[in-house]
């Protein structure tokens, strides 16, 4: 504790205010233009066509490997792109090449023809 004349001595000081410090942006404040530049051009954030893979053409799938599978039995049929390409031609739709894969392949059979037959899943990854 300080003695009453070393109080004093601290009182008598002029008291330099510093600089007040820049308060972070709140919830409220806008976000600084290089943030909007940034995310502007990273490329993940560019507008996609909406389609679903299941619904495209073959010759509009990126991917190298296309996996479908059953939803009832598990089966997992992968075919390369090139293949099916060239198997069913650049327009067919993957959705009809993956049906056409898993046809008559179905282990579970429930004796009722609108039952039986693969439940398609096509992947994603």
């Amino acid at each position: 504790m300080p003695t009453p004349k070393q109080m004093e001595r601290l009182a008598s000081k002029p008291v330099c205010a510093p600089d007040a410090p820049v308060p972070a942006p709140g919830p409220a404040d806008d976000l600084p233009e290089g943030y909007w530049d940034s995310i502007a051009r990273d490329p993940r954030g560019q507008i996609r066509t909406g389609v679903p893979v299941q619904q495209r053409r073959l010759s509009e799938i990126p991917r190298h490997v296309l996996r479908v599978t059953c939803r009832r039995c598990d089966r997992i049929v992968e075919i390369q792109t090139v293949d099916a390409v060239r198997l069913y031609g650049t327009h067919a739709i993957w959705k009809d090449v993956g049906m056409k894969l898993l046809d008559n392949g179905c282990r579970e059979r429930t004796g009722r023809l609108e039952e039986d037959g693969c439940w398609p899943s096509f992947e994603t990854t």
